[in-house]
């Protein structure tokens, strides 16, 4: 048997009934199904200042930051689920992504990663999931690029957490296998 591939999970959402969360849950599982060792961490453990020049010149890289730095740079693939906020990703989102970049040993390029998104609205989270994935992919990560969006996501989930919709389930398990497939062959 191949050994797990160790792979770092989080939400760009802080809220405690976030849909994005629910829906990380899931996918997690499905990734540990697929062979996949992973860590789920919460953004909002790891508080940042928003990313600003002047302070990093002054005071340098927050410790939040290089403790996430050192996160990503642990394992060898991430898994990403992307709120979509005003038809893009969320500020907490991207500000981690900003502070991490910054370090002089950038985690991100190399690292394969898969994102997601879901959304009570018709899109899923379409258009955050792309442009977090156009983001990454400038950063010189591998995207995986299977897709797993979620619509119509306050009705998506049982009392007990899992997707009520068969398809949703299987996009899921198509992207969590495509994640671990990739990261095996990069790492």
């Amino acid at each position: 048997m191949a050994k797990p591939v160790s792979i770092l999970a989080f939400s760009g959402s802080s809220r405690r009934e976030s849909l994005n969360k629910k829906f990380l849950a899931v996918a997690v599982q499905e990734v540990k199904n697929a062979g996949g060792d992973v860590t789920l961490v919460e953004l909002s453990d790891y508080e940042l200042p928003l990313y600003n020049g002047d302070l990093e010149d002054a005071a340098g890289m927050p410790a939040n930051a290089r403790k996430l730095v050192d996160l990503v740079k642990g394992h060898a693939g991430l898994l990403i689920a992307s709120p979509e906020y005003n038809s893009s990703i969320t500020a907490l989102l991207k500000n981690t992504i900003d502070w991490c970049s910054r370090a002089d040993d950038d985690p991100f390029p190399g690292k394969v990663v898969a994102v997601i998104s879901a959304s009570p609205g018709a899109y899923g989270g379409n258009r955050s999931l792309k442009t977090t994935q156009q983001i990454l992919l400038h950063l010189g990560c591998h995207i995986v690029p299977a897709m797993a969006s979620l619509p119509q996501a306050h009705k998506a989930f049982g009392p007990d957490g899992r997707l009520t919709d068969p398809r949703a389930l299987k996009g899921v398990q198509e992207l969590a296998q495509a994640l671990v497939d990739l990261t095996r062959k990069i790492a």
